[in-house]
């Protein structure tokens, strides 16, 4: 199982790396290997998310806890992640995202050892909850890292890398995390993970510079990441104070997104912490294939997001096709797809199954990289930070309720069916509110001491 799964790694690297270069056809891998750092670190953060939702089983025979309070353990983590999303923008705008990421990697790498050692319930609730303040700034954190190392005709491509991440963790965590559960107990399970995290805090403190800090960067490179145009006016606007987080949430663009990104970790996190339990007590799948299982969508789902949310909305938009109609369309497109999620609701075997959560968290995974690098796309690169906390708190105000909602609908109904209806449902409203209040995908610049904007512009159609 490591051979192969060390395997694709390789693969998706040289697959990256052969299809991005610059224009004059010299490769320039300085900035693709900061996107690879951050696609590592998401990999370890979701190792850390993943090992509880294989650990239902081995907890409730060690605690005797029921489906509802493993909803809540589920949906702990996210609390403080949650809470701590509007001021690690602001600390990111502040103390930028090399010092950030530091204290975060060591935090989080310390809540998995605490995982391990846990002797009650409450003391693993402890344990979940600095998790999330530990993990709460990677996705806005990475998000202005992409801003800062790439212009933008790249990227949705080094988005795909760090949030399809995410989706790999799941494809190759839950196999290898659940063998080591059944054969070694789920404590070493976290044991291992806490293991992970500290050496990727070496690579990472050793690694990351911002562009204007890396000696290795080129002149050549560096050029070519501001050479844009686009990048030549945010730069001339980075030397503007940051925007309010007030004269933030009221921008329309800025509430579209927060919904939509909402809708779509809603099920992302439905299937994240669920997916095993469904499988194993809805289809009578035992732990070890559930396990396997769970595996195949989240791979498609990885694929889905480096190659249509990257690679080829990159290429479409270097070809000249209108940017933002290119990511209106995956975007929307995407989240279409996730409406498989319904589909598995009527689902009786395990095949079923499989390829409708496939087609649900393959479609999501396609449209993920446009919604994350939205924050770098419509805000001030002074407010880049904040806009990704404000999105990042909707998405994970959904990653709380996900896991519970599901917990007790199950719990009422002995079924998955109403707790997956809920979650197309959702999806609907997402969809809807990036129609309706995204509009064109363009900067936001402040035109005035009321918080307006260019993007909200009539002259825009905004």
């Amino acid at each position: 199982m490591c051979s192969r799964c060390l395997a694709t790694i390789c693969f998706l690297m040289s697959f990256q790396e052969q299809v991005h270069s610059a224009p004059n056809g010299r490769h320039t891998r300085r900035r693709w290997r900061i996107a690879w750092l951050l696609g590592i670190g998401v990999l370890v953060n979701y190792f850390d998310r993943v090992n509880l939702s294989i650990s239902q089983a081995a907890l409730h025979h060690d605690f005797g806890i029921d489906t509802i309070v493993f909803g809540y353990l589920l949906g702990a983590y996210n609390w403080t992640y949650a809470s701590l999303q509007l001021p690690i923008g602001v600390i990111l705008d502040r103390f930028g995202v090399k010092r950030t990421g530091r204290v975060s990697i060591f935090l989080w790498s310390m809540a998995s050892f605490a995982s391990a050692v846990s002797r009650s319930i409450p003391a693993f609730f402890g344990a979940r909850l600095l998790l999330g303040v530990g993990e709460a700034p990677t996705f806005p954190a990475n998000a202005k890292a992409v801003g800062r190392w790439f212009p933008r005709a790249e990227r949705s491509s080094a988005t795909a890398i760090f949030d399809s991440a995410a989706k790999f963790a799941s494809a190759i965590g839950v196999p290898i995390l659940g063998i080591i559960l059944l054969a070694l107990g789920w404590r070493w399970s976290f044991a291992l993970t806490g293991i992970i995290s500290l050496l990727y805090l070496g690579y990472f403190w050793r690694v990351y510079r911002d562009p204007e800090d890396d000696v290795h960067l080129t002149a050549e490179e560096r050029a070519y990441i501001t050479a844009d145009e686009v990048a030549q006016e945010e730069s001339a606007a980075s030397s503007a104070p940051p925007l309010s987080l007030l004269t933030l949430a009221r921008q329309r663009k800025v509430l579209g997104v927060a919904i939509g990104n909402g809708s779509y970790n809603y099920v992302f996190y439905l299937l994240l912490t669920w997916l095993p339990s469904y499988l194993s007590t809805a289809l009578h799948v035992d732990l070890l294939h559930s396990f396997l299982y769970t595996g195949f969508p989240w791979l498609f789902a990885t694929i889905c997001e480096l190659s249509i949310g990257g690679w080829l909305t990159d290429r479409l938009i270097r070809r000249g096709c209108d940017a933002s109609h290119v990511r209106q369309v995956v975007l929307v497109g995407g989240m279409a797809c996730g409406l498989g999620i319904f589909g598995a609701a009527g689902a009786h075997t395990p095949l079923v199954a499989l390829l409708w959560i496939s087609l649900s968290i393959g479609g999501l995974s396609a449209a993920a990289p446009i919604g994350w690098s939205m924050p770098s796309l419509i805000a001030p690169r002074s407010s880049v930070g904040s806009v990704g906390g404000i999105f990042n708190f909707s998405n994970q105000l959904s990653a709380i309720v996900a896991p519970v909602l599901t917990g007790y609908v199950v719990a009422a109904t002995h079924s998955f069916r109403w707790a997956f209806a809920v979650a197309a449902i959702y999806l609907v409203v997402g969809i809807l509110a990036y129609l309706l209040l995204l509009g064109r995908i363009e900067p936001m610049f402040p035109e005035d001491g009321m918080g307006a904007t260019s993007a909200q512009l009539p002259a825009n159609g905004a």
